[in-house]
C-alpha cells in the first residue's frame, strides 16, 4: 500500500474532509488568479473537455467543442451515438477513437 493511501485508511470521513478543505485553502492562496482554461457551461461539458485534453491543447479543445456540446447536449446523446460521428467530430484533438469511447462510457 502507497504511503498517502495507507494514510487515507486510517482518516475519519471528517479528517479527510478537513484535509481536502486545507487543501484547497492553501491552493487558493497560492494560486489566486488561476482558472480554467477550458471552454465549459455545465459540469457534463467540463467532464467532456476535460477528456478531450489528455495530448491536446486547450485552445483546440476549445474549437472542437462548441459544435460537440451542440451535437450531444447530454450524457444520453454521447452514450448513444454514432462511434464514426462521434470520431469525425473529435479528430482534431488526437487519440479520438479511444477518447470517442471514453465519451460514450460517460452516458
Amino acid at each position: 500500500m502507497c504511503p498517502a493511501a495507507a494514510l487515507t485508511a486510517q482518516e475519519s470521513p471528517l479528517a479527510l474532509k478537513r484535509r481536502a478543505r486545507r487543501i484547497v485553502a492553501v491552493l487558493g492562496e497560492t494560486y489566486p488568479d488561476a482558472h480554467c482554461e477550458l471552454d465549459f457551461t455545465t459540469p457534463l461539458e467540463l467532464l467532456v473537455a476535460t477528456v478531450l485534453s489528455a495530448q491536446c491543447t486547450d485552445q483546440r479543445v476549445n474549437k472542437v467543442t462548441p459544435r460537440l456540446f451542440a451535437t450531444y447536449p447530454t450524457a444520453a446523446a454521447y452514450a448513444s451515438a454514432d462511434l464514426g460521428e462521434l470520431e469525425a467530430l473529435i479528430t482534431p484533438t488526437g487519440f479520438f477513437r479511444q477518447k470517442a469511447k471514453t465519451l460514450q462510457h460517460i452516458g
